[in-house]
């Protein structure tokens, strides 16, 4: 059991945190175009590709734990069912993108996102914002949203690749090229990983493997300055072994196989000398889950959901001190399911209309205020609101950050019409957020503080209602917290990041036995601390350390899962100019812990491999 008491003391007053920022940092989540971070009022972690090589993190889950605000759990070895939470939210309520389209699974019992399968080898950078934002993404948003970027291709011509090896048989390896000529870019990768795993039962002693592939692709063709052609794909193919979780998780010869199909053609035009702007696109996801008693047998259940969607969006800049971004959205979910002597087929379509309009009436102060409006063909309309703002006194020294943010995540197609527990009178789940926080830099940009205090209530949250046996809107949920942020860098050499959040996610239905209890798996404290340090020899060593308080696994609050404390090493040395060897230790002291009662988790594991680049 990890007690915090003193911890998160010194946490809030040695400040702590992810990742560096700086005042020219470019975002897009925050209004779905780019801006200087510093115009932004939302709170958003960028975890870029230099982080993501130095921390050598294979799953995208625990990379996203370092970060502000962020609870995961994981129900055993790599590649198992994995979801993220955004200050307290339930993991379904987290918006997922992949190169601007969005990846949620209209497949899954609450559209959530399975991260599971989702590994760093092809991803270059991430965007986490937290707090509701569907003004700008629509359903799904409340908790927030994770954005996430494959890398965009070489100035002239550049090719990379790596490959490591390690505990349980573990091979991950990857390699992109990619490049520019004319008025043609463009690049491709592919990363594979494979291996014998862990017992994904905590009881169980046989290890569940796992083999993943990704591949990602982008090409651009700039017809003129003007106009221009956008087309990216993204694709995972996974296969894994699991333990059965019908009743506690025991060894089991389940299988389980993923194919994840995910596609983005865009037209841009700028007219006026860029004074209007337009973007067309349409997005594709397919998610095909296959799932089998024993392997080398036809499957005997699965599901198919897809998503079409076709985005248009405008913004004019009248000034250079104002913005109006317009747009229109339509998609069309769908499901399929076979398996134990049934099929079932359903799908829905929603409109959507949206309005942001940023300005800056004077130097410093940059405002952010938006409506957009939803119309689903099953539960009607839902319309939301958004506005922050972002003033800086002192030309980016000192950045205080307001926000207001509404969310709504429509029910599930599962939720609306599975034949058992289906309830076609659901409502959406809706939500009201709000922020205020400060960053502050020190010591010439040496350091950066951030502090966000942050508050949600959600109401109409769907949840299988055990008195009519199908999903209601019986559930309320509050979460209040702080978040904290620390960025050092006292010399060139030692960069030091920090970072420790509260949240405090309560039921609130009213409900006897389960209003006032924390929500399941979100424990109230958590820090993270990395050091990297360069030395002049060349040699890069660095640690992590993350600490996460207690919780509890289910909504009566009567099955503890017990803090704990992970620690991390690792290092890389450069061969000339073109060859660099790497490797790492993960969990260190070999602890023991779990995210999900009764899920087996890694003991101290090592790695080692070789990267080349040209």
């Amino acid at each position: 059991m990890l007690k915090f008491a003193t911890i998160s003391l010194f946490a809030l007053a040695a400040a702590t945190p992810a990742f560096a920022q700086t005042a020219d940092d470019i975002v897009v989540t925050a209004s779905g175009i780019e801006q200087p971070r510093d115009e932004v009022g939302q709170a958003i972690t960028i975890i870029d590709a230099d982080t993501i090589e130095k921390r050598q993190t294979v799953d995208v889950v625990d990379l996203l734990a370092t970060t502000p605000g962020v609870r995961f759990n994981r129900t055993g070895s790599t590649g198992s069912v994995a979801g993220i939470s955004l200050r307290g939210a339930e993991t379904t309520q987290t918006l997922v993108l992949i190169d601007g389209v969005k990846v949620n699974d209209p497949s899954g019992i609450g559209d959530g996102y399975d991260f599971g399968p989702l590994l760093t080898g092809n991803i270059s950078r991430i965007e986490v914002l937290r707090g509701s934002n569907s003004v700008v993404h629509g359903s799904q948003a409340i908790g927030g949203v994770v954005s996430l970027m494959t890398a965009t291709p070489a100035t002239g011509f550049a090719a990379n690749a790596s490959a490591d090896y390690g505990y349980s048989d573990t091979l991950n390896a990857r390699a992109d090229v990619s490049g520019t000529s004319g008025p043609v870019s463009g690049g491709i990768g592919g990363a594979y990983f494979r291996t014998d795993g862990i017992s994904s039962a905590a009881v169980g002693t046989e290890k569940d493997g796992y083999k993943n592939f990704a591949g990602n692709a982008r090409l651009k063709i700039a017809f003129s300055d003007a106009l221009s052609l956008d087309l990216r794909g993204y694709y995972i193919n996974a296969d894994l072994d699991y333990d059965s979780f019908f009743g506690a998780p025991a060894d089991s010869p389940d299988i389980a196989k993923l194919d994840q199909y995910v596609g983005y053609a865009g037209l841009n035009l700028a007219l006026f000398d860029g004074r209007f702007t337009s973007r067309a696109a349409v997005t594709w996801l397919r998610n095909d889950r296959d799932y089998y008693f024993v392997r080398g047998t036809a499957p005997d259940y699965g599901y198919s959901g897809t998503n079409l969607r076709f985005e248009y969006q405008g913004v004019v800049t009248p000034t250079d001190q104002a913005k109006l971004i317009f747009g229109y959205e339509y998609e069309c979910p769908d499901y399929d399911f076979f398996g134990f002597g049934s099929t079932d087929s359903q799908r829905a379509n929603i409109d959507s209309v949206y309005a942001l309009g940023i300005v800056q009436p004077f130097a410093g102060l940059s405002v952010t205020g938006g409506i957009r409006h939803d119309d689903h063909s099953q539960f009607g309309g839902a319309t939301t609101l958004g506005a922050n703002a972002n003033y800086s006194p002192n030309d980016g020294a000192t950045n205080v950050r307001l926000s207001y943010g509404e969310g709504f995540k429509a029910p599930s197609l599962y939720q609306l019409y599975d034949a058992f527990s289906g309830n076609a009178a659901l409502r959406p789940e809706r939500s009201k957020s709000y922020d205020v926080g400060i960053d502050q830099s020190l010591a010439d940009g040496r350091a950066l503080i951030s502090l966000t205090a942050f508050l949600r209530n959600t109401t109409d949250q769907i949840n299988y209602d055990n008195a009519t046996f199908t999903y209601g809107n019986i559930d309320r949920t509050r979460a209040k917290g702080v978040e904290a942020t620390l960025a050092l860098r006292p010399v060139d050499a030692l960069n030091v990041t920090a970072s420790y959040s509260y949240i405090d996610a309560r039921d609130r239905s009213g409900r006897p036995a389960f209003d006032g209890k924390r929500l399941p798996r979100r424990a109230e404290h958590a820090v993270s601390l990395s050091a990297d340090y360069d030395w002049w020899f060349g040699l890069s060593t660095g640690a992590t350390l993350t600490l996460v308080g207690d919780s509890f696994d289910n909504a009566a609050n009567s099955v503890r899962l017990d803090g704990y404390a992970l620690a991390g090493v690792r290092a890389s040395m450069p061969i000339g100019q073109n060859l660099e060897l790497y490797g790492r230790v993960d969990n260190l002291f070999d602890a023991d812990y779990a995210t999900a009662a009764g899920f087996g988790t890694y003991g101290r594991a090592a790695y080692g491999g070789v990267r080349v680049s040209f």
